[in-house]
């Protein structure tokens, strides 16, 4: 697996997301050597689901509004429909999410995440995946959608439902250490 000491991760979410969606790539990520911080628009802890029945609550490490795009390596967005149909219109969201893609980092996103994107104005000649239910929304807003375990698109990986976590993990974390060994790269040509 890959090697991801030195990368700080931001998990972008909020009430009702698909608890799975975020505690294990969370878990993928820190067993890679991430430091993996919770984002959410409001202290204390988040609401966890498995599809409609409540689960585990998270505890929120930093809020939306004071999370930065230069503070922060990559993103992951889990699903759950409650959690992504909430933060798509939340500002600090979409104007994160335009911050951290302007700047070539990359996002990760499951399942009804998508939605975050689409809202944020980002989707527009995208190739990408989603829950299924939302494919129309991702094609409206000019995206190509594809029914793929994962897709990666430049620097967004996109995954389409819990059932695909093993294969989304594995992406999301080669991906996101390919973008260490790029920005390392970087630094050194200057």
């Amino acid at each position: 697996m890959a090697e991801l000491s030195d990368l700080r991760v931001a998990v972008v979410a909020t009430d009702g997301f698909e608890e799975a969606e975020l505690l294990e790539p969370a878990q993928a990520l820190r067993n890679a050597g991430a430091e993996v911080l919770v984002a959410a628009p409001r202290r204390g802890e988040i609401q966890g689901f498995e599809h409609d029945t409540k689960t585990k609550a998270v505890e929120v490490d930093i809020l939306l509004q004071d999370s930065r795009a230069d503070y922060f390596d990559a993103v992951l967005f889990p699903g759950g429909a409650l959690n992504a149909d909430d933060l798509r219109m939340v500002p600090d969201v979409q104007n994160f999410l335009r911050a951290m893609h302007s700047a070539g980092k990359p996002i990760a996103a499951i399942c009804h995440a998508p939605w975050e994107l689409i809202s944020a104005g980002l989707v527009r000649d995208r190739m990408l995946t989603s829950y299924y239910t939302i494919q129309d929304d991702i094609r409206n807003a000019g995206g190509r959608w594809v029914d793929r375990e994962t897709v990666e698109d430049d620097n967004w990986l996109t995954s389409r439902q819990p059932a695909d976590l093993p294969a989304f993990n594995r992406a999301m974390v080669d991906m996101f250490a390919r973008s260490m060994s790029v920005g390392r790269q970087e630094r050194l040509a200057k």
